[in-house]
């Protein structure tokens, strides 16, 4: 038999200040791949925490399956830890957030979590052309041409003008996840015009963080992703800054260097 263990004085239960670690909610699609992994790579995780819930989900990425997410978001926004501060909540799915509407996200995710600002990418999106000061964009996204279109309507709508748009016409956004770096390269290449004053990679599903500074040196403008622009904002709403050398990504292009409107997010 091992030996008794020694007996100890009783200590002084010590607990941590709740507030010592930043707290940044997520909520991820069930099938999201991406969104989790390029989080974790760029927030300073000795200083802060990501908590993320799941929304169900079903493929393939159509407007009816994406708008069912819509009355799911409540509940998955009480699936973050409760009675705990939270900087802000993203709803990491930028198709989902312009079906659905950016308001519309904010107010269900509100009702389990009053105050906390709400990110979506595509108001990240949107804020990140204002801090950039452009106007003119060139689109690529990874979806089909049902859900895609709906994609220009809304920058239209919010004032940006859609100079070229390509999708790739894929429904499963696990396939999305698993577009290679030289596919998303060269599809941004093609999908650039003169005219653009920046290059927009839509979806959190595509893993496009690691080509924006490449893009960036190539067309001499700003890269921004779904991804990238949510951090972006997370970041800045947590006063945060973001993660150097591995795992994180070589540059996360100019936006990041601008500062965040917390009024958009508020």
């Amino acid at each position: 038999m091992p030996p008794p263990l020694p007996q100890r004085s009783p200590s002084v239960l010590a607990l941590d200040d709740p507030n010592a670690i930043t707290r940044i909610g997520v909520i991820a699609l069930a099938t999201d791949l991406t969104s989790e992994r390029d989080f974790t790579r760029v927030l300073p995780l000795e200083r802060a925490a990501l908590h993320v819930a799941r929304v169900a989900y079903a493929n393939p990425t159509t407007l009816e399956n994406l708008r069912a997410m819509g009355p799911k978001l409540t509940e998955a926004a009480a699936l973050l830890p409760p009675d705990l501060p939270l900087a802000a909540v993203c709803y990491s799915c930028t198709s989902a957030s312009v079906t659905i509407g950016d308001r519309e996200v904010a107010a269900a995710i509100r009702v389990a979590r009053p105050g906390v600002p709400v990110v979506t990418p595509s108001g990240a999106a949107r804020a990140a052309f204002d801090a950039l000061g452009v106007t003119r964009v060139a689109m690529l996204t990874p979806y089909l041409p049902e859900t895609s279109g709906p994609m220009e309507v809304y920058f239209t709508d919010h004032g940006f003008s859609v100079v070229n748009h390509h999708c790739l016409g894929l429904g499963d956004d696990r396939e999305m996840a698993r577009v290679g770096a030289a596919t998303i390269l060269d599809a941004a290449l093609a999908v650039d015009r003169p005219e653009a004053e920046a290059l927009f990679l839509s979806c959190t599903a595509l893993p496009a963080l690691d080509v924006i500074a490449a893009l960036e040196e190539r067309l001499g403008k700003p890269v921004v992703s779904s991804n990238q622009a949510s951090l972006w904002a997370l970041l800045g709403l947590a006063g945060l800054k973001p993660r150097v050398g591995p795992p994180a990504p070589k540059g996360l292009g100019q936006l990041l260097s601008r500062p965040v409107p917390r009024s958009v997010f508020l």
